[in-house]
């Protein structure tokens, strides 16, 4: 049968697909390096527009199996546009965008070729979009291996440098196994249910009989295990920490939050879709994911005296925040998709914000450092430059969760509030004790900023595009702190 296609719904990724291949044919005929990136970043911004533009209108889906159709009941649908989809492709979009902005002077300084670098930003973009609006198993994986692939070829695209290669390597690695891992959770997941699109598995679990159980339930343990690699959860995370500093500052910053993001979304969709009849399952084992990656991650971020490792490790500890809703399982699990959600958003804003300065500030002498600042070059960074100190110490707080930075202290009271509503109290405790460890690292950083010492100047060097960047992060980050509920109500009637 053939079906017609709703190209609205897929407008997003398909805006950045014809870019995509614009910007390679563009590169072919020698275009300037200035003038891809402002074509990658307005075809993002355009994606933008079009996430915008059906954010007003009713759900929307594509790809449909028929006999749904014969039959006159619902459809089972491979890629739906709703507003939670909406939501957090606007999420990608924006961050991406800003994201494009922190590479144009790193492509220029590390000589990486730019049509290259930016078709795989928007392949990986690709991914993440479609990862987002995945309601089958197949869609979803993928596009999670969409959104993968480019990013090996991103990290070690900075040629003859044996640390981006070996970042690379290990990064190509763990995720082919992590994808093996989740691609026979699938398989079993198929053959207890004979089912891939979510709206079918979720009832078929439901009606399982006993000695399938088993089964099904090894399955989704191993799905889950293919989205912690995606956001970096524990035991799955130590390729983070050497990933971000041998990959260029930009695409750290893109594994930080667009690549994380849409690792959550997808392990909400799936968690809340596919199996919330199994709830009892996979809601501990996420439980102690959750309280196992905050504590090593804010016990490593600890020993840190590098700005990049610190935050690969804080961003590490942080999904350890955002998967503590989860663990409540089937109860007021809308609640706690939102409560995730919600963290998310908040976190993208926070964190884009401290990479843009760090990206900034390594080239503070006009070129890229063969060596990553320690945390004493930021002393006396509020003598020379009192604005960039500021925004700095402004995220380092709303990472930490302290007042003025409300933002955060909203995003941690939020995720606590739902992991206590859901009943999972120990989980709670464990995450009131990170929160004050995590304080130490990050005020620590922070108090460096405005100490006596060698006054490191944030001058000229970074360019407009870098400062558009911290400047666009921080406003955001001060609106959101003056009025969280924002990101609330949208998140909640996303959700």
């Amino acid at each position: 049968m053939i079906q017609g296609i709703d190209y609205a719904a897929i407008a997003p990724p398909l805006i950045l697909a014809v870019a995509a291949i614009g910007l390679l044919l563009a590169d072919a005929f020698d275009a300037p390096r200035r003038l891809l990136g402002l074509l990658s970043a307005g075809s993002l911004a355009a994606a933008l527009i079009a996430v915008a533009a059906l954010a007003p209108g009713d759900r929307r889906a594509t790809f449909c199996l028929p006999d749904g159709l014969r039959s006159g009941g619902p459809r089972s649908c491979s890629y739906v546009a709703d507003d939670f989809t909406l939501l957090f492709q606007g999420i990608v979009l924006a961050a991406a965008v800003v994201v494009v902005l922190l590479s144009l002077q790193e492509i220029t300084d590390s000589d990486i070729p730019a049509g290259e670098y930016h078709f795989l930003i928007l392949a990986a973009v690709i991914g993440a979009l479609t990862l987002v609006a995945a309601r089958d198993l197949v869609l979803l994986v993928v596009a999670l291996e969409t959104l993968s692939l480019p990013v090996f070829a991103l990290v070690g695209l900075r040629r003859y440098d044996g640390t981006a290669s070996e970042a690379a390597l290990k990064l190509f690695l763990v995720s082919v196994v992590s994808a093996a891992v989740m691609l026979f959770g699938i398989s079993l997941v198929y053959g207890a249910t004979g089912a891939m699109h979510l709206d079918r598995v979720a009832p078929a679990l439901e009606r399982l009989p006993a000695d399938l159980d088993p089964v099904a339930a090894a399955g989704i343990v191993l799905v889950l295990a293919g989205f912690a690699f995606k956001v970096a959860a524990v035991p799955f995370h130590f390729w983070a920490p050497d990933v971000y500093q041998g990959a260029p500052l930009p695409v750290a910053a893109f594994l930080s939050v667009v690549s994380k993001a849409a690792g959550f979304a997808g392990l909400a969709i799936v968690l809340a879709l596919g199996f919330p009849a199994y709830a009892h399952i996979w809601g501990p084992v996420v439980g102690v994911l959750a309280a196992v990656t905050m504590t090593l991650g804010n016990l490593l971020a600890l020993r840190q005296n590098t700005a990049i490792r610190l935050l690969a490790w804080s961003s590490v500890a942080q999904s350890g925040y955002m998967l503590a809703p989860l663990a409540v399982g089937d109860r007021r699990l809308p609640e706690a998709v939102a409560a995730t959600t919600a963290y998310v958003a908040l976190y993208a804003v926070m964190n884009l914000g401290a990479f843009a300065v760090v990206i900034g500030f390594n080239r503070r002498h006009g070129s890229v450092r063969t060596a990553y600042d320690t945390l004493d070059d930021y002393r006396g960074l509020a003598r020379s430059s009192p604005a960039v100190a500021a925004a700095l110490a402004f995220f380092l707080i709303c990472l930490a969760g302290l007042p003025p930075g409300v933002m955060g202290l909203f995003a941690k009271i939020v995720v606590f509030r739902a992991t206590v509503a859901g009943g999972v109290t120990w989980l709670a405790v464990v995450m009131a004790i990170n929160t004050v460890i995590g304080l130490y690292y990050y005020l620590v950083w922070a108090a460096r900023l405005f100490t006596a010492g060698s006054g490191a100047r944030y001058d000229a060097a970074p360019g407009l595009p870098v400062r558009a960047a911290v400047a666009a992060a921080a406003t955001a980050a001060v609106v959101l702190s003056i009025a969280p509920q924002i990101v609330l109500q949208t998140v909640t009637n996303a959700t």
